[in-house]
């Protein structure tokens, strides 16, 4: 089972900018997709960005324009640029690989903070 390690995660002000790692124990091009789904306290775990094998990128709408999703495959690495950071976006984050048969893999997740 491959394992999801993400970091990057901590406190920054309202308009301030973090980068998220979500580094995998194999290629990540053994995967549909790599994704970021975020977790709010008392909400419902939501996709916020994602990245196929074959490099098509897809974002919710609250994070569209602001957050951008890229890998490095040498570093079977996946990252969240997450600038214009609102406190709406405080949850954790969590990164999620999906293989070819539909199974779902978890990281543990990171903590972002934005405050106002």
């Amino acid at each position: 089972q491959v394992q999801l390690v993400e970091s990057g995660g901590g406190l920054v002000q309202a308009g301030g900018s973090l980068r998220l790692s979500c580094a995998a124990s194999e290629n990540i091009f053994n995967f549909y997709a790599i994704n970021w789904y975020r977790q709010a306290p008392g909400k419902q775990r939501e996709f916020a960005a994602g990245i196929t094998s074959g490099g098509t990128t897809n974002y919710a709408d609250s994070v569209k324009g602001r957050f951008t999703v890229s890998r490095d495959s040498a570093k079977n690495t996946v990252y969240l640029q997450m600038n214009s950071l609102k406190p709406a976006d405080t949850a954790v984050y969590l990164c999620n690989a999906a293989d070819y048969s539909g199974r779902h893999n978890w990281g543990q997740g990171t903590q972002v903070t934005v405050s106002s």
